[in-house]
C-alpha cells in the first residue's frame, strides 16, 4: 500500500483551494454580506469564526490553534497506521482541513466561513472548504471502520 506521504501534494492543493476560495470571499463579499447563488438553496456569505463548528466555543481561537497543532503532530506521527485506501484518503482530507483552518487562525485570528445551504426555512451554519475536507475525512474513517468489521 502507498505511504500517506505520497499524498502531500494533494494536501497542499486542497489547502490552496481552501485559501483561494476564502481570498475570493474576502475580496468579493463584504463582512456579513451574502451573495445568492441558487436562491432558496445555496449562497455565499462572509463570516468570521473564532470558535469551533457552528460557532461553538466562540472566542477560543488560541485553544483551537493548539488543538490543531497537536492533531497535526499526532496524525504525522501515526501516519504508518493509515494503510487502507479509505484511511489514507481520510488522513489526506483531515490534514488538509486542519491546515486550511489553522492557516486562517494563525494569519487572520479567525476562520473564514462562507458556504451556505438553505433548505426551506432551515439554514445550515456557513462552512468552508477545509470544513468540508474534515467532514469527508470522517466519512472515509467511518467507511473504513464499517468495512473492516465485515471482514
Amino acid at each position: 500500500m502507498t505511504s500517506p506521504l505520497y499524498f502531500i501534494p494533494i494536501i497542499f492543493l486542497l489547502v490552496a483551494l481552501d485559501q483561494l476560495t476564502k481570498l475570493f470571499v474576502l475580496c468579493a463579499i463584504p463582512l456579513y454580506g451574502t451573495l445568492k447563488i441558487i436562491p432558496g438553496l445555496f449562497y455565499l456569505t462572509h463570516l468570521y469564526n473564532t470558535g469551533a463548528a457552528f460557532g461553538m466555543m466562540h472566542d477560543s481561537n488560541r485553544f483551537f490553534m493548539i488543538v490543531s497543532i497537536a492533531a497535526l503532530l499526532i496524525l504525522f506521527w501515526q501516519r504508518h497506521h493509515f494503510v487502507a485506501l479509505s484511511l489514507q484518503l481520510g488522513w489526506v482530507l483531515l490534514l488538509s482541513g486542519i491546515l486550511g483552518n489553522l492557516t486562517d487562525r494563525i494569519f487572520k485570528g479567525h476562520v473564514v466561513d462562507f458556504l451556505g445551504v438553505q433548505i426551506w426555512n432551515y439554514y445550515w451554519p456557513p462552512f468552508n472548504v477545509a470544513d468540508t475536507c474534515i467532514c469527508m475525512a470522517t466519512g472515509f474513517f467511518l467507511l473504513s471502520a464499517f468495512s473492516s468489521q465485515r471482514k
